[in-house]
């Protein structure tokens, strides 16, 4: 029969929606529609968008290796796949449906599909053997049954076997009996007694008739042979037997026996035993002794199959009675089918940040046993992040159970372990693999806390001096460590201008040389950022310290070495051993051992009189001064480092040998001109007197003009009865910065307590002391002279009129300075005594020039 002439006569489909956790959608369709026919829109049943359908990769799984329903992403409909024939699916089960699962990803989602497929009456009935037999007594009384093999119709409900009829009815109407397992038994009773005489053999059509639209019907012939006289048939003790057997029993296992009686002798009583209306593979399974009436199994029994078994015993007589009875036979189970895992959907990669309860995978897992035998549980065999929980009845879900972390587990290699609940317990194994995808979660590590480096001063510029070494627990870009000079300042100078960092693998390298004597260490940070998104970073601090190099040599603090000025020391001839003359004071900016210093005298005059400390630079007499040792006496002193190779430096001192201060300046001046100094010299300190004169002089007429208009403009405005808005001018200051003394010296002047009646006069500016000079002071400096007898000696004229002109030209310091504050000084010292003017300059970098006049 063709399936389309039926289409419009069957419901398509109904559709039930589930409002649970996981969809549910059913559908009922008929069997045997054509492949590619629609079994529903499923899209549309269960709300969901087609788009959803493609991005979420909808893939169905079913529960047995055949695929009949396939689904159209495109439509978003159910479509056949492959032609069902319910019979071959699931025989006389009722009802019989396909139980199928739509899997969506990205997120994961599961849909439970049932497809009922509904019988259409595609199969006639149809009958075991080819015709049936029957020898019947003519002795059988009305009413006598004869049990006839009934036809099998694969169809089920309305379209299965419904009544049967037979031709002729003469002899012979046929009767049904329904059990209450459904089944029906048909059997030939006789209305009419036979005649062997008139009709020894004769056929008899029997048709079987289910109650499909349209009808099918299938026919067998029946055979009788009249026999004579046999009126007892064969009676079993039970109209019904029951046993049970375990699956997997052995062959030749007994089940049962039955047993009939017939009440006739010899050979009309003997019976005969034999199963009918049994399939093929009940055949292969039971075997009935025909004697004893004994049932073994001859095959192998599985409860997976078929749970339960009904077989139709017929007990036979000689003479063709027969009774028939029925065998229950009940198949026990037991546990031995290991779970089935089907991974039904799974992710292989999953981020470290995802949340708990993360659904990583979906399995179903299947066992064909029973009760507890069929009841799965399922776990993890590692102690790891995840768990597995069951959805639903056979489902499980794969899920995050805490935070990942990749930096501690890159990957897993889970096993799940199902396993039932039968005695002893059988389990499968399914493994999966996981990888977890880095987020940046991690900042780079330095190796060290702060790092310390050495670097020797004068290095060539771009010499590499360190490298720093940072580290990132994350992966591929994420640790991908860049490193950065953190912007700060050195001594006010960016640290970029000394440093420079590789930004791949931190070495650093100098810009410029460095000089210990500027500075001696630094510090500056360096950043080691990652790769990420957004980026980590971090930050230490470099500490660099610059090593010293024998590279200055030392310097001589004093005495101060003068081109054109006088420097002695006045050393008299009274002068006992190991006297003081001066001491050699000199520096050295370098540091440790090269900034070690030690004297010696390299040249002297007469090295028999003096000697110098090797440590700390005292020049002593080594005798006693004699009236023979001459007067001017040249030392030169060698100051020299401990560095490698060690530096110098060299300082002439001249001494003078005299008891006279008249002595002295003469000595001074032959030290600093010797023969070529001339009668030049009082000229030019006479000019220079006449100027600093001159300028004093028209300083003071200023001062007086200024203060004569100020006192006339003062009367006019007292004096006016009109409203004279006055008028101040600005103040002028006669000490600004436009006199002789550069702002460096610093002149403090000592006047008498009169100060308005002395010679000099004392100005201050900005902290500045100014020496003023005008003719008064000159007249006291050169009666002064005269008192002391200065005068008389030209060369202690000449040097007194070179200081006075040395006042205008900055050089009193160091002429003075040298000249008169020696260790000899206690020969003018000797002079305070004296009422005349007395001269005292401290070897210090401020002059100092106390000036007593007299009263």
């Amino acid at each position: 029969m063709q399936p389309a002439m039926m289409w419009h006569k069957v419901l398509f489909f109904v559709v039930i929606c589930s409002h649970s956790a996981l969809g549910q959608v059913s559908y009922s369709i008929p069997e045997e529609m054509a492949k590619g026919s629609m079994v529903g829109n499923i899209a549309q049943d269960l709300g969901l968008d087609l788009k959803r359908l493609k991005t979420g990769k909808a893939l169905i799984f079913s529960g047995d290796s055949t695929e009949y329903i396939e689904l159209n992403r495109e439509r978003g409909m159910l479509l056949i796949k492959e032609k069902i024939d319910r019979e071959s699916l699931c025989a006389k089960t009722t009802p019989c449906a396909l139980h199928l699962q739509m899997i969506l990803e990205n997120p994961m989602e599961m849909y439970t599909i049932t497809v009922e497929i509904t019988d259409i009456n595609d199969n006639a009935p149809i009958f075991q053997k080819g015709d049936i037999s029957f020898e019947i007594s003519e002795s059988a009384i009305i009413g006598a049954r004869f049990m006839l093999d009934g036809a099998v119709d694969a169809d089920v409900g309305p379209n299965g076997l419904q009544s049967y009829s037979i031709q002729p009815t003469d002899h012979f109407v046929l009767e049904m009996q329904s059990h209450a397992d459904g089944g029906k038994n048909v059997e030939m009773v006789l209305k009419r007694p036979l005649d062997r005489e008139l009709n020894e053999r004769f056929t008899l059509l029997l048709t079987a008739i289910d109650g499909g639209q349209p009808v099918l019907s299938g026919t067998v012939q029946i055979h009788v042979t009249v026999l004579d006289v046999n009126d007892n048939a064969p009676i079993f003790t039970q109209k019904v037997y029951k046993t049970s057997v375990i699956e997997n029993s052995i062959k030749g296992t007994k089940l049962t026996t039955v047993s009939a009686s017939d009440a006739d002798e010899g050979s009309n009583g003997q019976v005969t035993y034999f199963i009918s209306n049994l399939n093929e593979d009940g055949k292969e399974i039971f075997m009935i002794n025909r004697e004893s009436g004994e049932i073994t199994l001859s095959g192998q029994i599985d409860y997976e199959k078929t749970t339960q078994y009904q077989l139709d015993i017929k007990a036979k007589d000689q003479g063709g009675l027969a009774d028939s009875c029925k065998v229950n036979v009940e198949v026990i189970d037991i546990n031995d089918n290991n779970p089935t895992i089907t991974v039904m959907s799974i992710s292989n990669s999953i981020s470290e940040e995802s949340p708990p309860s993360t659904v990583v995978a979906m399995m179903k897992v299947y066992d064909p046993d029973s009760s507890v035998n069929g009841q799965v549980h399922c776990s993890i065999a590692e102690n790891i992040p995840f768990l597995i929980i069951s959805t639903s009845n056979n489902f499980f879900s794969l899920r995050t159970d805490q935070e990942l972390d990749r930096e501690r587990n890159a990957e897993y290699n889970i096993t799940v372990i199902c396993s039932d609940e039968g005695v002893p317990s059988l389990s499968s194994i399914a493994s999966l693999h996981l990888q977890i995808i880095d987020v940046n979660d991690n900042a780079p590590v330095f190796e060290r806390r702060s790092y310390e480096a050495f670097v020797v001063e004068n290095n060539t510029p771009g010499l590499s001096i360190f490298a720093v070494k940072a580290r990132d627990a994350d992966s591929n870009q994420n640790a991908r460590v860049s490193y950065i000079l953190e912007d700060s300042t050195v001594n006010g100078v960016p640290v970029s201008s000394y440093l420079s960092v590789r930004a791949d693998s931190g070495l650093i390298n100098s810009v410029r040389s460095f000089d210990y004597e500027q500075f001696k260490n630094f510090h500056f940070r360096i950043i080691a950022q990652d790769g990420g998104s957004p980026p980590l970073s971090s930050n230490v601090t470099v500490t660099i310290k610059i090593r010293d190099q024998n590279d200055n040599a030392p310097q001589v603090l004093y005495p101060v070495q003068t081109g054109g000025s006088m420097v002695a020391e006045i050393v008299p001839r009274s002068a006992d051993v190991g006297y003081l003359v001066t001491k050699v004071v000199a520096v050295d900016v370098d540091s440790g051992q090269n900034a070690w210093l030690s004297y010696k005298l390299q040249k002297a005059t007469d090295r028999a009189l003096f000697e110098v400390g090797p440590q700390n630079g005292e020049i002593r007499t080594v005798r006693q001064v004699t009236d023979k040792d001459a007067v001017k006496q040249k030392l030169t002193v060698v100051v020299e480092d401990n560095g490698q190779p060690s530096r110098s430096a060299v300082v002439n001192i001249n001494v003078a040998v005299a008891d006279s201060f008249p002595e002295v300046l003469s000595e001074l001046i032959d030290f600093s001109h010797g023969k070529e100094y001339n009668d030049n010299v009082t000229f030019y300190l006479v000019l220079a007197l006449a100027a600093v004169s001159f300028l004093f002089i028209t300083c003071v007429v200023v001062i007086i003009s200024v203060k004569i208009y100020r006192w006339r403009q003062s009367r006019v405005f007292y004096q006016s009865n009109l409203p004279v808005i006055p008028y101040y001018p600005p103040g002028y200051t006669d000490t600004g910065v436009t006199g002789t003394l550069p702002h460096m010296f610093n002149y403090d002047v000592c006047m008498t307590t009169n100060s308005r009646k002395s010679d000099c006069k004392y100005s201050t500016l900005g902290g500045q002391s100014v020496l003023m000079v005008d003719p008064s002071f000159t007249e006291t400096m050169q009666r002064a002279m005269v008192d002391n007898g200065l005068y008389e000696d030209p060369d202690s004229a000449q040097l007194v009129r070179a200081f006075i002109r040395s006042l205008s030209n900055n050089d009193a310091e160091p002429l003075l300075k040298h000249a008169l504050d020696s260790p000899t000084h206690t020969t003018l010292n000797n002079q305070r005594k004296k009422s005349s003017p007395r001269v005292s300059v401290s070897p210090t970098s401020t002059l100092n020039i106390l000036v007593s006049c007299p009263r």
